[in-house]
């Protein structure tokens, strides 16, 4: 049921019988007609006893419900409102706010239904107004405590357990969102969009199998039904069952031919599998049908990309400005190469992720270099680290960006490669490039790691769990730890560790784990400073450490991101960064295998050689 039919829903409305005594005669006669459908008779019904008294209260808000139902909201307006003049009831109140609602009069809604419960006119219906009345003004919070109330009033009401999840799923309180589901799945068992959206959630929580099993429950409920099918898929693309979600996502398109998700889904599939040429047809596809799809047009940019393509790859990531984002509202002109900017002041501002913006501000020295002014705008975990960047005249917050003034153009800092026309051979890959860090810092450091005995090599093995990629990315600590039979020191970069890594992170004496103490990014930078390598997943770190100059060994998933390319061990952005790549099996194991017989060796070649004895000099 959609929010409209919510709203409007005459269920929700209920009828009050009274005395079977003038009037009351023809009101309940009107009430036996609307169970029979004849609501025009159940119409005139009302009128006759209004004729015999104007102020009967059931009868003026039957025919509220009445035009309510035939869309005359005004006329259902003053029926009802002269039916609170009458008389105060919970019913009353219940049928004026639905009104309000329905001609979404939200704020107005409240104060109805504010007043009934300062009357003392509870009701479950009444609270589950106000909760939906909340949604819509965007108090989502305020909203889960009603449809909680509503829960109070009524445990087994379907609808206030079902918002409740919904509205805290908006709140990304998934946890508590999935109990409140849970709940509404027991009450009503087959209501598939609700298990679809469980699913949903769990598979956000990483919970695949059971988000799987829901999944196949739903398509056992209704098999024909394409969006089960586009769901199932992608729960199994998050498992890395690539093959078997791209079965998913050709049944629905059996079933519904010309499926936009399905198509999109499919298409990532299918570079997954590095089927190329299939998904950029389907992309061919998918703008034939609709020339305004942008997230075609990214599917193909980053599809070039990753072949090498860049001229198409920067210029098609352009397309991502027709898609909502949290990039500024600069009040001044882009910038993307087109005009000299000798002399003006340029804002480039962060506009995707911390990698990203570690990555790319390797342009800005080269903006400074046209001539102007240049303001970089970052997120905020990044500001002690690039306030000293080369080439700029200050580092601010990119939340305060779009309030500059005396500036004369921007540029987002992930379209600077497509600014400067980058390919290839043109990448610039100088061996450092940030700020060298505090040397303060860097000491500081130094004592809590104490004199280096061995190796110290830097871990990270897991990214951002919110990353729509992080499935494949990721690596469990207790696979990444069979690296710790080398003889080396190993120090955790990682922050913020998943529950299971935390586990396995206590229990391991072999990682020294000091990111309870690292600050910001600049501290990040300090301490790898004092390392040797760092070995770590595609996160940001590995961009930091490759900026830095650090040895860097980043572990790739089988179709990694665009910007790490195919089939090569050395990064074509960091000089001196090693690439370690799953194959076809994609077995993180064999990459862990390869990793270590690299360290070993760099352990080995790195041993002094054993003294000469005078035997065998002799």
């Amino acid at each position: 049921m959609n929010r409209r039919e919510r709203r409007a829903s005459p269920a929700k409305v209920k009828l009050q019988s009274v005395k079977p005594d003038g009037a009351a005669l023809f009101y309940d006669a009107a009430l036996r007609d609307v169970a029979d459908g004849r609501h025009a008779d159940a119409e005139r019904c009302c009128h006759m006893a209004l004729a015999i008294d104007g102020g009967h209260a059931p009868t003026l808000n039957l025919l509220g419900i009445l035009a309510l139902q035939g869309q005359q909201y005004e006329a259902a307006l003053q029926w009802v409102s002269r039916a609170l003049q009458q008389d105060v009831q919970p019913q009353y109140f219940l049928s004026l706010g639905t009104v309000l609602q329905v001609l979404g009069r939200s704020d107005e809604v409240l104060k109805v239904v504010d007043k009934a419960t300062a009357l003392g006119l509870e009701s479950a219906d009444l609270w589950m107004l106000r909760g939906n009345a909340l949604v819509n003004l965007q108090q989502l919070a305020d909203a889960v405590s009603s449809f909680q109330r509503v829960l109070e009033l009524n445990s087994r009401h379907w609808d206030a357990a079902n918002q409740c999840g919904i509205t805290l799923q908006r709140l990304g309180r998934i946890d508590d969102a999935l109990t409140y589901l849970d709940l509404s799945d027991v009450l009503r068992p087959n209501h598939v969009p609700t298990l679809l959206m469980r699913g949903a959630l769990l598979n956000g929580l990483k919970r695949f199998d059971e988000a799987l099993t829901i999944c196949q429950r739903a398509h056992a409920i209704e098999p024909e039904n394409s969006d089960i099918c586009v769901k199932t898929g992608i729960v199994l693309r998050t498992m890395c069952r690539d093959e078997d979600a791209l079965e998913w996502f050709e049944r629905a398109l059996a079933l519904q031919p010309g499926s936009r998700d399905a198509l999109h889904d499919k298409a990532s599939v299918l570079t997954k599998l590095r089927r190329f040429d299939e998904a950029f047809e389907i992309y061919r596809q998918l703008k034939g049908g609709d020339p305004r799809d942008a997230l075609a047009d990214l599917g193909t940019a980053h599809l070039n990309l990753l072949l090498g393509n860049l001229d198409a790859g920067w210029s098609g990531r352009e397309a991502r400005w027709s898609l909502p984002s949290s990039y500024p509202r600069f009040r001044r002109p882009m910038w993307l190469g087109q005009d000299s900017i000798a002399g003006q002041t340029i804002v480039i501002a962060a506009d995707e992720g911390l990698g990203d913006t570690i990555q790319f501000v390797r342009y800005v020295p080269m903006v400074a270099a046209l001539g102007a002014r240049v303001i970089l705008a970052v997120q905020k975990p990044l500001l002690p680290l690039l306030s000293n960047m080369p080439g700029i005249s200050q580092c601010i917050p990119v939340s305060e960006a779009a309030d500059l003034a005396g500036v004369d153009v921007h540029c987002p800092i992930m379209s600077l490669p497509f600014a400067f026309r980058t390919t290839l051979a043109t990448i610039p890959a100088p061996v450092s490039y940030l700020p060298a860090p505090d040397p303060d810092r860097i000491q500081l450091w130094q004592e809590r790691l104490g004199t280096p005995e061995k190796l110290r090599v830097g871990l990270v093995w897991s990214g951002n769990p919110n990353h729509l990629d992080d499935h494949n990315r990721s690596i469990p600590l207790r696979t990444l730890s069979r690296l710790l039979g080398a003889d080396a020191a190993f120090v955790s970069l990682q922050k913020e560790p998943k529950a299971e890594d935390k586990a396995v992170l206590q229990e391991t004496s072999g990682i020294v784990d000091l990111t309870g103490q690292l600050a910001d990014f600049a501290d990040t930078a300090a301490l790898i400073s004092c390392l040797d390598l760092v070995i770590t997943v595609d996160t940001s770190v590995a961009h930091l450490a490759g900026a830095l100059g650090c040895p860097t060994w980043t572990l790739l998933s089988y179709t990694p991101d665009y910007r790490w390319l195919l089939d090569r061990d050395d990064s074509v952005w960091y000089p001196r960064m090693r690439l370690f790549r799953q194959r076809e099996r994609r077995d993180w194991g064999e990459v862990i295998d390869q990793v270590g017989d690299a360290l070993h060796e760099l352990v080995g070649a790195r041993a002094p050689s054993p003294p000469v004895s005078s035997d065998a000099i002799a």
